[in-house]
Order: structure tokens, then C-alpha cells, then sequence
């Protein structure tokens, strides 16, 4: 059995807990250290039940305070080269914390958790993103991406429970208030899904096993949730509102495959 859940989604802070048996893992820390303490919780958790921490890319709203948290709570951080270079190189990281790097097509072993990371096109040093899994049950996670791959596709197929990226409405975005090159980047193969490509993205992977599709990562100034609900919907053939939505704020509760 594997049990998820979000403490927060957005361009202000992601994290994610991913558990299986005694084993749990934070993906991503874009919070400050005391928020995540606050956070976990509200979930049942203390940090001393965090077994690493995980890193997507080194943007600070998954960055965060990574090396903060962990340094700590006496927690590793696996990441890969290039985002623990950028780390490096902003100051961020601390000396006293343990770090594993990783490869971003081999697999990681974390107690009950195998972890695999996996590629994606995204506007940072070396970014991945991962799926969970206990042997049998196959939880994907994925929040920042400019647009869908062959290998992204891939790797999501099969998976028991998805956490998809729905960052913006396009037309919401272009019609914003945002400075025109921030909307080329986020619009870009090296931002951020759209619903339209999310939903797009959903339709091509093997959904034969899937039982929870959670969007995430939804700009709070270029999306509304019913449109993301909507747009993923379409392709489940369910209805908007038995599509969750993870929040800034709230992120989403515990959520359990078996």
C-alpha cells in the first residue's frame, strides 16, 4: 500500500509526502521549514518521520528550504548534479547535510519506497521528476514540465495514481497581467502544462490501472480549478468534481492505493 499526500501546490511552494510501510519521503520542499513542520502535522507526521527528502529542480518554489529542513532534522537530500551545482552556486546549500546525488534514469532504492526518477523538459539545470513505488503499486508525480514526451508518457503509463501538472488556462494566461516574456515562458516547451496539454497528456498514457488523478500546480493568477477539473475529466469520462484539485494552501489530504 502506498499513502500520499500534499502539503501545498503552487508557484509559492510544492511538497508532497509519498509513504509506503515505515518509509516516508518529501518531494520537493518549497516551504519554509517552519510552514513544513506546521504542515506535516496537520497530516499526522513529525520531521523525524521523514526518511530523505527529494528534489525536482532547484527553483525555489522546490528548493525551498531543503537544505534548511533537512540540516534540521538530520534528513539527506537526493537530487541531481546539475540542481545540486545551482544550489552550490546560490548559497543554498548546507555544509552539515548529507547529500545523495542522483542519476536521473536510475532507480533509488529508500527503504520500502523504490524510487525511479525520470527526465523533463523543464527551464532548470538537470530536472526530474519521479514515480513511487512499493513493487506493485505505482504512484507518478509531475508539476513542472513545458510539454509532453514520448519518455514522460512512458513512464507515467500504468501508474495506479497520477499527480498532474494543470499550471494555466491558455487564454486566462495570454489575457493576464503577466509581462509578455513570462507568458513565453511559461507557454513554452520549457514551462508549464497548460489543461489543454495536461488533459492531452493524460490521453496518451496507459490509464488501465488508474484509480486517482489529482491535478496540481495550478497558477493561482492564469487558472481556475473547475477548468482544470474540466479539462481532465473530459478524458477520465467522469465528472468535474470527482477530479481532486491540489491547493496553495491546503495541498490535499491523504490519499491511499492498494
Amino acid at each position: 500500500m502506498i499513502r500520499f499526500a500534499s502539503l501545498a501546490s503552487g508557484s509559492k511552494g510544492n511538497c508532497l509526502v509519498a509513504e509506503c510501510g515505515a518509509t516516508r519521503v518529501l518531494l520537493d520542499c518549497g516551504l519554509s521549514a517552519r510552514e513544513t513542520e506546521r504542515r506535516l502535522a496537520r497530516l499526522g507526521l513529525v520531521p523525524s518521520d521523514i526518511s530523505a527528502i527529494l528534489v525536482t529542480h532547484e527553483h525555489s518554489d522546490h528548493l525551498g528550504s531543503a537544505f534548511e529542513f533537512a540540516a534540521r532534522h538530520a534528513i539527506e537530500v537526493r537530487l541531481t548534479h546539475g540542481t545540486l551545482r545551482s544550489a552550490q552556486e546560490s548559497g543554498k546549500r548546507e555544509a552539515s547535510v548529507r547529500v545523495e546525488p542522483i542519476v536521473s534514469r536510475d532507480p533509488i532504492a529508500i527503504g520500502d519506497l523504490q524510487v525511479q526518477p525520470y527526465t523533463v523538459p523543464h527551464d532548470a539545470r538537470e530536472p526530474v521528476q519521479f514515480t513511487f513505488s512499493d513493487g506493485a503499486l505505482r504512484l507518478g508525480v509531475l508539476t513542472d514540465i513545458g510539454a509532453p514526451t514520448a519518455h514522460v508518457v512512458q513512464m507515467l503509463s500504468g501508474c495506479d495514481a497520477l499527480v498532474l501538472e494543470c499550471n494555466h488556462a491558455l487564454d486566462l494566461l495570454w489575457n493576464g497581467g503577466y509581462p509578455r516574456w513570462l507568458k513565453e515562458r511559461i507557454a513554452g516547451p520549457l514551462g508549464h502544462l497548460d489543461n489543454g496539454a495536461s488533459a492531452q497528456l493524460l490521453g496518451a498514457v496507459d490509464r488501465s490501472r488508474l484509480r486517482h488523478v489529482i491535478a496540481a500546480h495550478l497558477s493561482e493568477q492564469n487558472n481556475r480549478p473547475e477548468l482544470a477539473q474540466r479539462a481532465l475529466a473530459n478524458v477520465l469520462g467522469c465528472e468535474e468534481r470527482d477530479v481532486p484539485v491540489a491547493t496553495q494552501e491546503e495541498g490535499f489530504g491523504w490519499r491511499e492505493i492498494r
